[in-house]
């Protein structure tokens, strides 16, 4: 019997996922982003066994549970970080992803007193409108970063789909790679195309983009074995490398449809119900608090998920055969919401399986 809400990590498929991705993309460096599992050290040392050659982090408390794990390999903070983190940002990361001047400048000086140098990305908006100076402005940007004495212009980078949900194809990335080609002349060496994320895989290993793209930053193909911008299976990967289980604390029969008057529920919502008649129910101690139940698939094709509190999660489990009891577990594949949702849950256990 299962005591409380689990999300259990098989590592081995993690670090076969990271191989797979990597394989595909020769000449294409990839960094293994962590952030949705919130800098879990297990899933970063598997991504590395699997072949990325650095990490990702948006927050600088995960970047910091790296490095308390022991974990050396180049960390790259993939949200900008406020100017007065500049310090942080320059003792735990070795790159970040920038497109303002203010911050760059802040952790010129940071640098400095570390006696270090500090690596960055600049940051275009190609379309999806989430971070990123716009194109026209990014000469002006190159100029003014490179007469810093303590940051090194590694390369240019784009997000896409995360916000925006604009698709990589040949028209941005080649902005992108020629925007890099030119900020390259500028500085006097070639600079590094990051462009983009899980989203940018399917293109560039198809062949239907031949821009010079020559990094990515990688974390839910690898976690989760699918492509975004679809949440469809790809490469082959294990789709099923993160399983959340969680006990039923309630089974019955109950009528499908509320009782008496409606309102609003305990988010606002005035939620819509089908009356099916009586049919077997079961409650998981798992809630909006731990997850989106729409970011949960049940792993059993035969449970529908009917809705969500808090703290509870309600399904409807009248066509299993054998009726569910109290204590039994019931398995869940997790989207990108949902994985996000219960690795940051201070109330779900966390398990890893397998890996080294």
């Amino acid at each position: 019997m299962l005591a409380t809400a689990t999300v259990t990590v098989d590592l081995t498929k993690i670090e076969e996922n990271a191989r797979r991705v990597t394989g595909a993309l020769p000449g294409v460096g990839v960094v293994g982003v962590t952030k949705v599992t919130c800098g879990s050290p297990e899933v970063a040392r598997a991504m590395l066994g699997g072949g990325v050659f650095a990490l990702g982090e948006s927050r600088l408390e995960n970047a910091s549970r790296l490095r308390e794990a022991g974990i050396s390999a180049p960390i790259w903070l993939i949200r900008a970080p406020t100017p007065a983190l500049a310090d942080d940002t320059v003792a735990l990361t070795d790159v970040s992803l920038e497109s303002e001047l203010d911050t760059v400048e802040a952790l010129d000086s940071a640098a400095g007193r570390a006696g270090r140098r500090h690596s960055i990305i600049a940051m275009v908006d190609l379309g999806d409108l989430r971070e990123g100076m716009m194109p026209a402005d990014l000469p002006a940007f190159i100029d003014r970063v490179s007469a810093l004495r303590n940051i090194d212009i590694l390369g240019i980078g784009a997000s896409l789909t995360c916000y925006g949900a604009i698709v990589p194809d040949a028209r941005n990335l080649g902005l992108l790679a020629r925007l890099a080609a030119d900020a390259g002349r500028s500085v006097g060496r070639p600079l590094l195309v990051s462009g983009g994320s899980s989203t940018s895989i399917m293109p560039l290993a198809s062949g239907s983009v031949t821009a010079a793209v020559d990094n990515l930053r990688v974390g839910e193909a690898i976690v989760l074995g699918v492509d975004p911008t679809t949440r469809e299976r790809i490469l082959g990967l294990h789709t099923d490398a993160v399983v959340v289980s969680a006990p039923i604390i309630e089974a019955g029969d109950k009528p499908s449809a509320p009782i008496g008057t409606r309102a609003q529920d305990a988010f606002g919502s005035v939620p819509r119900f089908e009356d099916r008649g009586v049919r077997r129910r079961a409650i998981c101690a798992l809630g909006r608090q731990d997850a989106p139940a729409e970011g949960l698939r049940p792993r059993d094709p035969r449970i529908e998920i009917l809705g969500a509190s808090s703290d509870h999660l309600v399904l409807d489990v009248d066509d299993l055969d054998e009726p569910l009891r109290v204590g039994d577990a019931v398995e869940f594949l997790p989207g990108y919401s949902a994985t996000l949702g219960v690795f940051t849950s201070y109330y779900i256990r966390k398990v890893f399986v397998g890996g080294k």
